[in-house]
């Protein structure tokens, strides 16, 4: 995500801080360092509760390639969610979970540290103080059920909208799932939104808007996945594609790029693909070496490839794992073709005028 810093790597998954955290640290200072400390615990707990998350869509095969702390909670990026819906409970309540356990966990050894009376004086007067060190304990121990509990609220995009989700998906069918689970998102955010505003909680309000912007993304982007299921890369795939060889020159590929629709390219030696090299890699190229390099000197060796008959949700997440936006198309051995993000948006724009 755009302005965060990365804290530390762990289980192959960056820990990032986003910059508007340092705001809700400015906001916590004047309450002292027990709030701080609090504020510290919290994120803690949020970090604990998306690596959770995270483990379990490693698991099954899903990558995660980083988790940003946010002043609202935390983000796991991964590249897709999966459509069994066994497997997206599991990764959903996962998160849940882990601060339930938490609790249980630390429940014993806090109550000899700092007395079951002041443990347990939540239980009795439903209220948190950070009045003593003690009681900051306390509180950010009982902190985690609020975690839980807030999660599993049945409103996408929080883990239970998703648990929602996974359970109608079984009878109702993925699409159709995600539809009633964001309508589910759209009415907390409302409610949200609205005790936001009569009790002057700006954190409500930004609250109620990440929840409706997010549900409503999350609708559009199953919607997408949806059409492109319908479609082969075949349906969509250019007739006219230019490859070239190794010894073409950066100069040479500018002119192709600004005299056809082209902009990314196959290189091709005898008949064997043996590099790719996109309009990225072109243009950082130029800008190292000048024009005079050759493509074989930009191009990459390693890349995924896609074939004729793969569905265009398949291409879309490949490009998504891969920060592609363009993949050269195989049929056996032999490149036929280049398929980019641009020619996978025509396709849903062109479906969804239609529909």
């Amino acid at each position: 995500m755009k302005g965060s810093i990365r804290l530390f790597k762990i289980f192959g998954i960056s820990i990032n801080i986003h910059v508007t955290f340092f705001l809700l640290l400015i906001l916590v200072v004047p309450g002292g360092i027990k709030w701080l400390a609090l504020v510290i615990g919290v994120f803690f707990f949020v970090t604990v509760h998306e690596l959770c998350h995270s483990l379990v869509a490693k698991y099954f095969g899903i990558t995660v390639h980083e988790i940003t702390l946010l002043p609202i909670g935390g983000i796991s990026s991964m590249t897709k969610m999966p459509e069994k819906p066994i497997q997206e409970f599991l990764i959903s309540i996962a998160g849940p979970l882990s601060n339930i356990v938490i609790m249980l966990v630390l429940f014993f050894p806090l109550k000899l540290a700092i007395g079951d009376s002041v443990l347990l004086n939540f239980v009795h007067t439903w209220q948190l103080s950070t009045a003593t060190w003690p009681l900051t304990v306390a509180y950010l121990y009982w902190i985690n059920l609020f975690l839980a509990g807030f999660n599993l609220l049945p409103a996408f995009p929080m883990d239970g909208g998703r648990v929602l989700r996974s359970l109608l998906a079984t009878k109702l069918g993925y699409q159709k799932a995600t539809k009633i689970a964001v309508n589910f998102g759209h009415v907390f955010a409302l409610i949200f939104a609205y005790f936001g505003i009569i009790r002057f909680n700006i954190i409500l309000v930004i609250i109620a808007v990440f929840i409706y912007t997010a549900a409503s993304s999350e609708e559009m982007h199953v919607d997408v996945k949806e059409t492109l299921k319908k479609f082969r890369v075949r349906d969509i795939l250019p007739r006219d594609f230019i490859t070239v060889t190794g010894s073409t020159t950066l100069a040479k590929i500018l002119e192709l790029i600004f005299h056809s629709h082209q902009e990314d390219f196959p290189i091709v030696e005898g008949k064997g693909l043996v590099g790719f090299a996109t309009r990225q890699d072109i243009m950082e190229g130029m800008h190292r070496f000048g024009t005079t390099k050759t493509v074989r000197d930009v191009m990459r060796h390693s890349f995924p490839k896609v074939k004729d008959t793969d569905s265009l949700v398949k291409v879309q997440t490949i490009m998504h794992e891969n920060g592609m936006r363009a993949l050269p198309v195989m049929k056996g051995a032999e490149v036929i073709g280049v398929v980019t993000i641009e020619d996978i948006g025509r396709v849903y724009a062109m479906a969804s005028q239609r529909t």
